[in-house]
């Protein structure tokens, strides 16, 4: 990818999360650990959903897809990251730092999408059981991942038409361990008023039509569990905890970036590192750990691991 002749600066330099050594070490452990968590619980999650038949339903089949974006997620900024603790000079290319944005919008916007599907699914299996078999089928779930996929590419696509052309002349610190799209752009040797209105309007958009769209499913979901009395609510109302938790916690940090993108504050940073870092990590413990039905798969799956070794 290669930018304009308008622009001078061939890189980045990232100011990370700290100037200690000692903190920084600190940083290292913690989130080397986080970051193995979060790609070993999400491929774990795949794994078990694809190894037992009793979770072959579009609920696991949109989780595990959700675990693969979180998989993509982990990836495109942190084990760098990781890398920068111990250099002394952080910078990234221009083309790497474009390649970030891109990624990051592509997951984001996926994800997003995504969890309005899982809603969708929710809302179909509590409020319309009977016909829950004939609406989601397989074919409906690869149209809503498909379509979680695309809208993640054009979304970003969007962003990254206009900032790839940006002219960047002159101040090359970007304040994040990451190429943060908004303070990426307030280094453009420009007035840059008019490309943030558009960014806010894309990325404002996208995510407060997601978030309201699952809020008003989850409120009807909500007040049809409640108005039940059998015993198959109590699981439904513990399956619909698990998305609302994955939801507030996704959209919570990405809703409070757009309210006021373009004027950071010094505690933005660590917000930025529980949404690109820790979110990841947090869909595989929620699924996991308060999913019965995916316990099982696991003991199942430890289970037939442990005879094949004594065989």
């Amino acid at each position: 990818m290669a930018h304009t002749n308008q622009s001078n600066v061939s890189e980045f330099v990232l100011l990370g999360l700290s100037n200690s050594w000692g903190l920084q070490l600190l940083l290292f452990v913690i989130f080397s650990m986080v970051y193995a968590m979060s790609v070993l619980g999400n491929v774990m999650i795949i794994v078990i959903i694809y190894s037992d038949s009793h979770l072959n339903s579009p609920m696991y089949f949109l989780i595990s897809n959700l675990s693969f974006i979180d998989i993509c997620q982990s990836n495109f900024a942190t084990p760098k990251m990781l890398v920068d603790f111990f250099a002394e000079h952080k910078t990234i290319s221009f083309e790497g730092c474009m390649a970030q944005i891109f990624l990051l919008h592509i997951f984001v916007g996926s994800e997003m999408m995504l969890l309005v599907a899982m809603g969708y699914d929710r809302f179909i299996a509590i409020c319309r059981p009977l016909h829950y078999s004939r609406i989601m089928n397989r074919r409906l779930c690869v149209i809503f991942v498909s379509v979680s996929w695309a809208v993640g590419i054009l979304h970003s696509v969007s962003h990254l038409v206009f900032t790839v052309d940006l002219p960047f002349c002159g101040p090359n610190e970007v304040d994040s361990f990451y190429c943060d799209l908004p303070l990426v752009i307030k280094l453009a040797c420009m007035d840059t008023y008019r490309v943030e209105i558009m960014t806010l309007t894309n990325s404002g958009l996208i995510s407060l039509s997601c978030f309201l769209a699952l809020i008003i499913s989850y409120v009807i979901i909500l007040i049809n569990v409640l108005n039940r009395s059998s015993s198959g609510s109590s699981k439904a109302l513990s399956t619909l905890t698990a998305h609302i938790t994955v939801v507030i916690l996704f959209f919570g940090p990405c809703i409070y970036f757009y309210i006021w993108p373009f004027s950071r504050l010094s505690v933005d940073k660590f917000i930025s590192v529980f949404y690109t870092i820790c979110t990841p990590v947090l869909n595989p413990i929620i699924y996991s750990l308060r999913n019965e039905d995916v316990k099982s798969a696991m003991r199942k799956l430890r289970s037939s691991h442990v005879n094949s070794c004594k065989n």
